[in-house]
């Protein structure tokens, strides 16, 4: 399909449906360009939260919720 013929029926399309029309052709294009999320980014460090989380003792235990299934 030549360009001549798709600018013809671009135009055909009714004004409310034109957007998205623009919203697919910028999508398609998005996909070849490449993405800077492929780059490896800086090593992350081990340990970096050490101290900073904690789980309480009773974590594994049965939640009293659940008593009436179990």
């Amino acid at each position: 399909m030549g360009h001549i013929q798709l600018l013809e029926k671009v135009k055909k399309i009714p004004p409310a449906y034109q957007q998205e029309v623009e919203d697919f052709i910028d999508f398609i294009l998005s996909k070849k360009q490449p993405t800077a999320a492929l780059k490896k980014g800086a090593q992350r460090k081990l340990g970096l939260l050490k101290g900073k989380l904690q789980m309480a003792d009773d974590f594994d235990d049965p939640l009293e919720d659940f008593k009436d299934y179990m």
